[in-house]
């Protein structure tokens, strides 16, 4: 199997052309960490006003996926841990922030935090990725 590490544009999280996507819009601040808005629609809901933790989780690795792409490093999610620390609600504005903690060789540990404006958390997740060979 062959793995592109080329943005794609039918990422179902930052993909411009995918139709059913979240079309999150990530940039990078000076300090290096990822960050994107997010305003959730009742279309990601799995229990009516709240947003299925399984999409949460997928946002925050996309973030990871993206420190870790925006340091030139392609590689691929290995494991992920998630708390989800308050319910996400339809309309809800938030932020991800995500960072790359550190790498050792080819293994990657990453953070991101998926917070409201007033800076509470609603999910937090570790992820270790596993850098592609050359």
């Amino acid at each position: 199997m062959s793995v592109r590490a080329l943005p794609n544009p039918a990422c179902i999280v930052c993909g411009p052309e995918n139709p059913r996507g979240l079309h999150l819009r990530f940039s990078r601040e000076q300090d290096g960490v990822i960050v994107a808005d997010w305003t959730p629609t009742r279309d990601w809901e799995g229990f009516r006003g709240v947003i299925h933790g399984g999409i949460v989780s997928t946002v925050l690795d996309e973030a990871m996926s993206q420190a870790v792409s925006a340091r030139g490093w392609p590689a691929l999610t290995c494991e992920l841990r998630v708390r989800l620390r308050r319910h996400v609600a339809p309309g809800q504005n938030l932020r991800v922030r995500a960072w790359v903690v550190e790498r050792q060789r080819r293994k990657i540990l990453t953070e991101a935090a998926l917070s409201a404006p007033d800076g509470q958390e609603h999910a937090h997740a570790w992820a270790t990725f596993l850098a592609l060979p050359e």
